[in-house]
C-alpha cells in the first residue's frame, strides 16, 4: 500500500499579502511593520517583497504576551501594575489590531483592554476605571456618542480622558456633535500618524490630574 504523500511544509517566507491575511491587517499596515523593523523582509530579484515566517511568528508570540488583551482574558501573571490603563471600544478586528500595535510600540508600559461592543465596553469602563478611553462612534449595542454622554453623567469618570476614532468624515459625524465637544477625534485613515501623539497628550494630562 502506497503511503499518502505528506502535505507541503509551510514556506520559510511569505508575501506581504500572505502576512496581511494571517494577521488580519491591511497590506499597508504590514508594510509599516517592515519599515519599523518589526518584521524581517527582503526583495526578490524581480522586486517582490518577501517576509520571514519566523519573524511573523515571533511578532505573534510577543503580542500574545504583550500589553494588549481582549475583553475577559485574564493576564497570565502581573509582576507589576502598568503605569496607565487604556480601554479601546472598537468592533473592527483590523482596527483593534492596528491600535494595539501602535500603542505597544509607543507605550509599552500601558495596559490595554479591548471591547468590541458598546454595552460590554460601558461595563468595562466602570470596572476598570481607565485613564484613557478610546472609542469608535459606530458600535453595536450603543453608539460611541451615547456611550460618552452616559459616562460624562457619572462623577467617577470625570478624570478619565476621552479620544474618538472614526471612519466618518467631519460632515458625517455632525449628528454626534452633542457628545464630541472638546474630545479629540482621529479619522481612521490618519490613525497611524495622529493616534500616538494624541494618546501621549491624554496620558500626560491623566498623570497630571492623578494624585502623586
Amino acid at each position: 500500500m502506497r503511503e499518502r504523500p505528506s502535505p507541503d511544509p509551510e514556506p520559510d517566507d511569505w508575501t506581504t499579502l500572505d502576512v496581511a491575511r494571517r494577521l488580519n491587517l491591511a497590506v499597508r499596515s504590514v508594510q509599516l511593520m517592515v519599515d519599523r523593523g518589526e518584521l524581517d523582509a527582503w526583495r526578490t530579484p524581480g522586486g517582490h517583497r518577501r517576509i520571514s515566517r519566523a519573524s511573523v511568528e515571533r511578532w505573534l508570540a510577543s503580542r500574545q504576551g504583550g500589553a494588549a488583551r481582549s475583553a475577559g482574558t485574564p493576564p497570565r501573571s502581573e509582576p507589576r501594575r502598568a503605569s496607565r490603563r487604556i480601554l479601546l471600544i472598537e468592533d473592527s478586528r483590523h482596527y483593534q489590531t492596528l491600535v494595539s500595535m501602535l500603542l505597544a510600540d509607543r507605550f509599552p508600559d500601558a495596559e490595554l483592554h479591548i471591547a468590541d461592543n458598546g454595552i460590554p465596553g460601558l461595563a468595562m469602563a466602570g470596572q476598570l476605571q481607565p485613564d484613557l478611553l478610546i472609542v469608535d462612534i459606530l458600535l453595536p449595542g450603543i453608539d460611541g456618542a451615547t456611550l460618552i454622554t452616559n459616562l460624562r453623567s457619572h462623577p467617577q469618570f470625570s478624570a478619565m480622558k476621552l479620544l474618538v476614532i472614526t471612519s466618518l468624515t467631519e460632515e458625517e459625524r455632525a449628528p454626534y456633535a452633542f457628545a464630541l465637544g472638546g474630545v479629540p477625534v482621529v479619522h481612521k485613515p490618519d490613525l497611524v500618524r495622529e493616534l500616538p501623539p494624541l494618546v501621549a497628550q491624554c496620558l500626560e494630562r491623566a498623570a497630571e490630574a492623578s494624585p502623586a
